[in-house]
């Protein structure tokens, strides 16, 4: 399956879009919000695998509805090293389904449903992965990638 076109603002207000990556791995993950718990453990993972992820010339990119300034204070105070998206109409994250109903203490609602996508230097979805977990989940994510590229 292709990966869906996108152009969103990074954490510097400069635009990115998915075209422009292209050529290139993509590890492309959605989550909900800065600065919370699950959202802080997973982004300072991919940070620490960073390295690794760009030796099998991968980028990551993380999106959520939070704000360009929100997403830079979120780098500047956990020292990440990846780029962060802002989705604030949430459009990209309803065109890679990343954006439904969920449950919490009986309460249904609307939210990022943590969501995370390999994609092929050639725009193609290899690998998806839907209501992650996500202490542990860019080392599975790493692993997957590196299955694709000796594959």
């Amino acid at each position: 399956m292709k990966a869906k076109e996108f152009c969103l603002p990074n954490q510097d207000g400069i635009e990115i879009c998915l075209r422009d990556l292209l050529g290139r791995w993509i590890v492309l993950y959605f989550y909900p919000k800065d600065n919370t718990p699950g959202c802080t453990t997973e982004a300072k993972e991919f940070s620490e695998l960073i390295d690794e992820f760009e030796k099998l010339g991968a980028i990551i990119i993380g999106i959520s509805p939070d704000s360009p300034k929100r997403h830079s204070n979120f780098i500047q105070k956990h020292n990440l090293k990846i780029t962060l998206l802002s989705d604030e109409n949430k459009e990209v994250l309803k065109a890679y389904k990343a954006w439904g109903k969920k449950k919490m203490y009986g309460k249904e609602y609307e939210g990022v449903i943590r969501s995370t996508f390999i994609i092929s230097p050639d725009g193609e979805i290899v690998k998806e992965y839907k209501n992650v977990k996500a202490k542990g989940h860019a080392k599975k994510v790493l692993e997957e990638l590196k299955n694709h590229i000796s594959s």
